[in-house]
């Protein structure tokens, strides 16, 4: 199979993207495992290159040609000002560019030109400022794609992959929003994002809401009367599921290698965990969309933004486990 091709967007050029895409473009293997199109104005990838003290080489490429590419390719655009850049700094400038961008990205990868899509680092507020009018940047993602589907931010560290049932809601709206339905869709979208990154048959555990998995109701129901027959009627269709686990140790499972992911029931019960196991290489996908998309799962580091700090791991983490969708999603298109 010919290698998948990848457009990467440098991300909020206040931040560190640009010079994470420099080191990554600089990085052993980056090259051969993709074709790349760099996508965003010439100057923010010399920005990154000047930042990193590493050469970017743009090498031009039309919108129409970018199918017949191969290597790293750029495709022009005019969508910030160089003196507008204020590295640090939240700007509406920042956040323009950042949509514009991701958009062009996106619409590469409906046409077919580009098998999957990287970004750097997004800042929000200045996304928000510049016109997101959505929670998140993966909602934005849907609504520019129209997709409709379930669709959820999906955390990775290495091997593991973490998806919840509920994410951005306060402590105090979560076991109301614990559902059957919820738990099945986290599960399958856990199950199927594992499969298009190439594990054919993923375990996945689910973790419980409660201390002890409730301690047989002790604690609260959830576990007997939601999890529970959820978790069995899911196994029932020949996924590999278990659960509930009590939340303080199902994360041990994980870094002794015994599962591939863990559903959570709200956002901070895998957060902390993940991060705690590897914050430097964490990676967010897209979960659910119909085109392969990650970042790494880190901010844009304001704070030492210009600094050659920056450090690539989590990028070229983001940017292995892509090229593996990437391959999935062009076999599946082209069949």
């Amino acid at each position: 199979m010919s290698k998948p091709r990848i457009a990467i967007v440098p991300g909020d050029p206040s931040g560190i993207g640009p010079e994470l895409i420099a080191r990554l473009l600089n990085e052993e293997g980056t090259i051969e495992a993709a074709d790349i199109v760099l996508v965003g104005d010439s100057h923010l990838w010399q920005q990154g290159a000047e930042q990193a003290d590493l050469p970017v080489v743009l090498n031009a490429v039309e919108e129409a040609d970018i199918a017949d590419q191969s290597g790293v390719s750029h495709l022009e655009m005019e969508t910030i000002k160089r003196d507008d850049v204020k590295i640090s700094e939240v700007t509406v400038a920042g956040g323009t560019t950042s949509l514009r961008c991701l958009d062009k990205a996106l619409d590469l990868a409906q046409a077919g030109f580009v098998d999957g899509v990287l970004f750097a680092p997004f800042n929000k507020a200045a996304m928000t400022s510049a016109g997101l009018n959505a929670e998140d940047e993966h909602k934005y993602m849907a609504r520019y794609l129209g997709f409709d589907g379930y669709h959820s931010e999906i955390n990775v560290l290495d091997e593991l992959m973490t998806t919840r049932v509920t994410s951005h809601i306060g402590i105090k709206d979560v076991a109301e929003n614990i559902s059957q339905e919820g738990v099945t869709r986290a599960v399958n979208l856990a199950n199927d994002t594992l499969r298009r990154a190439g594990n054919e048959r993923p375990s996945i555990a689910v973790a419980a809401l409660n201390p002890h998995a409730g301690d047989n109701g002790k604690f609260g129901r959830e576990e007997i009367d939601i999890l529970e027959p959820a978790i069995k009627k899911i196994q029932e269709k020949q996924i590999n599921v278990t659960g509930p686990w009590p939340s303080d140790t199902v994360f041990l499972k994980a870094k002794r290698g015994e599962v591939d992911a863990v559903v959570t029931m709200y956002h901070d019960q895998g957060q902390i965990a993940i991060k705690l196991m590897g914050f430097e290489r964490g990676v967010t996908v897209a979960g659910g969309l119909p085109i392969p998309v990650a970042t790494p799962a880190h901010g844009t580091a304001f704070d030492i933004a210009g600094q050659k700090k920056a450090n690539v791991g989590a990028t070229q983490q983001a940017f292995a486990l892509l090229v593996r969708m990437a391959r999935t999603h062009r076999a599946s298109r082209d069949a």
